[in-house]
């Protein structure tokens, strides 16, 4: 339980670090840097989409070559030194544009090498974190590896409402300069934390290659395809159900150099993959928080009293909610015996993450009339309204990532659990650059029809409602999607 612990306290850290950049990056790209608002909505999910993509590179070192122990220290250095590299240039005004000016070759080359170094290095930690905390718990009580994912998804909505609260309050009042100073200190003290837990780590020694242990299966079962044979998977634990599964895959059990084991862990990751893909469209819409949403918030009324509410903040509303939620759904949960016959199964907790992602987006596009609307009046809304969308998409990460992040790595193999786990991070990056793909779809359609929807540096002159109508209309033709595989599972 220390052990575990040690990673929850980590991850408040590092998830601080990485929201308070994420979420606010768009401000410092078009202020800063001088990029345009579509420019920097892409640039943001296209970071984004990098750092959790990288989560499968990430998550097959530590399954195959580190320890999970080796691959966060490794990971974490290459995030600490993408930090530093844009603190120098956000303390430095020659690394900076002229005003009104687009960076010289130069100082994008900057910008881009501390960006993507830290896309890496939290791809790597968000893989084997994870996967490195649920290795300390009881792997014979079910129980046991959930509570710890609870636990983990509390300790990442701390990280989260500190980075909305403290942390954009100081990149809004005290700039760029002192927010990078103080994310290379907090990373620095969550890698000095991790490390000091080494004497109490269990460890998982890495297996080998999975990825290659896959294609050598793919490989042999397309060589013997032709092979007519009654061969069945020999017992190594599989259900009968389960072998009902991608029963092609039996044929390269003809091949001497192919086990039964091999053969369940294809299986096994393969039927993992609908629901993987299930979920991305949810994140394509998680998305619109850290860009458009950023956008409404900062041309609308932010005062409270005299005090300016920064947009990113409202996130503070749904952390909440989910802060006080977690504990007393870990306590219900507990109470549970039966885990098929629970409302807190991990799949029906991610599909009703997906319903509340389609009405998100649904109670967006109406704000986002209602907004265009007062503006074309001389009014001003208030930014207070936006925090509907911000609940529901906050509620539905909670339901949606806790549940992945549980599920994937209960079902994986032994030898598979840091990749799988990353899957849970993978959608959200497919989510993030399936963003930034519609966007310029939707651009390039609607360009050549008279205006661009997205494009331009005014949001009231472009059409966000009816992107947000797209958005919740392709959503909830996915969770039908979803709902397929998730009963077929």
């Amino acid at each position: 339980m220390r052990a575990a612990g040690l990673a929850c306290v980590v991850e408040v850290l590092e998830n601080m670090v990485f929201l308070s950049n994420a979420t606010n990056f768009v401000a410092y790209f078009t202020g800063t840097m001088h990029y345009t608002i579509s420019e920097a909505a892409n640039m943001v999910t296209n970071f984004i989409g990098t750092s959790f993509l990288l989560t499968i590179f990430g998550g097959y070192i530590g399954d195959s070559f580190f320890t999970r122990f080796r691959t966060f220290v490794v990971f974490c250095v290459t995030e600490l030194l993408g930090i530093i590299l844009l603190t120098v240039q956000a303390h430095d005004t020659r690394l900076q544009p002229a005003l009104q000016e687009k960076p010289s070759s130069s100082q994008a080359a900057v910008l881009f090498s501390g960006l993507y170094a830290i896309a890496t290095g939290v791809g790597g930690i968000k893989a084997a974190l994870p996967a490195h905390g649920a290795d300390q718990s009881d792997h014979s009580k079910q129980r046991s590896i959930s509570s710890f994912f609870n636990w983990f998804f509390f300790s990442l909505c701390i990280g989260g409402l500190l980075s909305s609260t403290i942390m954009i309050w100081i990149e809004e009042n005290r700039g760029w300069n002192s927010s990078f100073k103080i994310s290379a200190v907090v990373l620095g003290v969550a890698l000095c934390i991790f490390i000091a837990g080494f004497p109490i780590y269990r460890f998982k020694r890495p297996g080998g290659s999975p990825i290659t242990r896959i294609f050598k299966v793919f490989v042999s079962a397309s060589r013997n395809r032709k092979v007519s044979s009654g061969l069945e998977l020999i017992d190594d634990g599989v259900g009968e159900r389960s072998r009902k599964k991608f029963r092609f895959l039996d044929k390269a059990l003809l091949d001497d150099t192919i086990s039964g084991v091999q053969v369940k862990e294809t299986r096994t990751f393969l039927g993992l993959l609908p629901i993987f893909a299930s979920t991305i469209m949810m994140n394509c819409c998680l998305a619109q928080l850290q860009t458009f949403s950023v956008e409404q918030g900062s041309i609308m009324d932010r005062k409270l009293n005299n005090f300016q509410i920064p947009t990113q903040s409202l996130t503070v509303f749904p952390l909440i909610v989910m802060l006080a939620s977690i504990p007393l759904f870990e306590h219900a949960a507990g109470s549970f015996k039966n885990k098929n016959h629970s409302i807190f199964d991990p799949l029906k907790r991610i599909g009703l993450g997906l319903a509340l992602a389609s009405a998100s987006m649904a109670v967006a596009a109406v704000v986002e009339f209602k907004r265009r609307e007062a503006a074309e009046n001389g009014n001003t809304l208030s930014v207070f309204w936006l925090g509907w969308q911000y609940l529901l998409l906050g509620v539905s990460d909670m339901l949606t990532l806790e549940g992945m992040l549980e599920f994937f790595y209960s079902e994986a193999p032994d030898s598979m659990k840091s990749i799988c786990t990353a899957l849970s991070w993978c959608s959200t990056s497919m989510g993030y650059f399936l963003s930034s793909l519609l966007v310029s779809t939707i651009n390039s359609i609607t360009g050549r029809l008279g205006r661009e929807w997205l494009g331009g540096h005014n949001l009231n002159h472009n059409r966000l409602d009816l992107f947000y109508t797209i958005l919740c209309i392709l959503n909830f033709l996915n969770m039908l999607n979803y709902i397929y595989w998730a009963k077929k599972y």
